[in-house]
């Protein structure tokens, strides 16, 4: 199987289950990895380059997907848009994109470690997610896990990942700190902003958001 590995800070903890899980696997399944920012992971899935990945929620509507995504419940700082009189798009999102758009905010968008950095040094901005939930009082889904087949596997994924207190090493926080510029404990926090699980919450705020984004196009 092939999945897509989105980059970012926020998947390090699914990154650490899955290494072991593969590791322990009764059914001996194998990955291979193809890297990438969200934009182009949706591409890649989408063209079935890749067999499953976390595919932004605005590209994941006719997916198939498990109960497992990125979730912010109320603020995430890695999804931001700075005040601007000109708006401009992060050519790494899709979903942040249209969020922004629904809620009329103007400026430029910006998503991932180069977003966290922004906040962690500038509080000249709107953190996207925590408006969303001032207005609705709904987690917002970035993204969601889907697969084109195989789904027992992936029902399989889910249940484990979301049952499995997932402790991160500290080679590897120290790694992805000098990989992003963000520090270990800074990452730490950051982290416990993410929600993976996709309960009856997050999907009425998916489903909102879906109805949203017609009203845009």
């Amino acid at each position: 199987m092939i999945f897509g590995q989105i980059q970012y800070l926020n998947l390090i903890p699914f990154h650490v289950f899955m290494k072991a899980f593969l590791k322990n696997s009764s059914s001996k399944i194998s990955m291979e990895y193809k890297r990438g920012v969200p934009s182009k992971i949706n591409r890649e899935f989408h063209s079935r380059r890749v067999d499953a990945a976390f595919i932004s929620s605005i590209s994941a509507k006719r997916s198939k997907y498990v109960g497992l995504g990125i979730i912010a419940k109320k603020d995430v700082k890695s999804v931001i848009v700075i005040p601007s009189l000109q708006n401009k798009s992060d050519v790494e999102s899709a979903s942040s994109n249209v969020l922004a758009n629904i809620l009329n905010v103007e400026g430029e968008v910006l998503i991932g470690d180069k977003a966290l950095r922004y906040t962690l040094v500038s509080d000249e901005y709107i953190d996207l997610a925590a408006m969303w939930y001032k207005k609705y009082r709904l987690p917002f889904v970035f993204a969601l896990l889907c697969y084109h087949k195989d789904r027992k596997v992936y029902q399989k994924i889910e249940k484990e990942f979301l049952k499995t207190n997932v402790k991160i090493p500290q080679y590897l926080l120290e790694k992805a700190s000098q990989e992003t510029g963000v520090s270990k404990k800074d990452i730490v926090d950051y982290l416990k902003l993410i929600s993976y699980k996709l309960d009856s919450k997050s999907k009425r705020g998916l489903t909102l958001f879906y109805k949203e984004a017609q009203k845009t196009t």
